[in-house]
């Protein structure tokens, strides 16, 4: 049952000074719901971190509308303080490929502690990152640390990583849903990325997204989610 009454908001002073509409929103019926819930859920399991990609070619509006989908994320105080940035530049991703290989490898030549190595081990990753080369896109999010107006000033940005990582997950999500496959990259340092793609001072890499379609075969390590039990709780 809906409550007839008068929610207060926005405010009388609120709706004078700033713009308000009608949420466009779907109801379903409690059937459709389950159904909607669950073919998503069975699709979502489908989803798997893929290294080995194909070089065939990606259409690149299917990486733009991917960019929209996750700019509907919501971010604090609606600052989206993000930018992703792509490019199917050969040279730029044989460029990104060395630097993050160099990094990489200092990683697991003794960066990484001998615990952090034994946790990957069943991944089967090292140091070696042909798939940043090979995939047909290449796309870094980057995180605004704070905005800058067109006078030059700054501007705060507030939640900035929590904002971020709910970009990236809708991005992955996106990508998946559309039939692409990806996985998270973070190498460590990741400042080469500013110098490669010329971002600025208030920019900085998040994430970086090797995109393209899993190969024929392509293998991925046979992993186990948590259960519900394990990463929920009801009171």
């Amino acid at each position: 049952m809906t409550a007839d009454y008068e929610f207060p908001y926005p405010s009388d002073d609120t709706a004078a000074r700033f713009p308000f509409h009608t949420l466009d929103f779907r109801r379903y019926s409690p059937t459709e719901m389950r159904e909607r819930a669950n073919d998503f859920r069975d699709e979502m399991e489908r989803r798997r971190s893929v290294r080995m990609l194909s070089d065939e070619p990606v259409p690149r509006e299917l990486i733009e509308t991917a960019i929209a989908t996750a700019s509907t994320a919501p971010s604090g105080a609606h600052q989206q303080p993000w930018q992703f940035v792509a490019t199917d530049d050969p040279a730029l991703k044989q460029q990104i490929r060395a630097a993050a290989e160099a990094e990489e490898r200092t990683n697991y030549d003794g960066r990484m502690n001998e615990r952090w190595q034994q946790e990957l081990a069943p991944l089967g990753t090292d140091w070696h990152k042909e798939f940043l080369e090979i995939a047909p896109w290449i796309v870094v999010l980057f995180e605004e640390r704070y905005g800058v107006r067109d006078d030059g000033s700054k501007r705060t940005h507030y939640y900035v990583k929590e904002s971020c990582g709910i970009a990236a997950g809708m991005f992955i999500t996106a990508l998946h849903h559309m039939g692409l496959a990806t996985l998270t990259h973070t190498p460590s340092p990741m400042v080469f990325l500013s110098k490669l793609f010329g971002r600025p001072e208030h920019e900085r890499p998040f994430v970086l997204f090797p995109i393209g379609y899993p190969t024929d075969g392509c293998q991925v390590p046979t992993l186990q989610r948590k259960p519900l039990s394990d990463v929920a709780t009801f009171l």
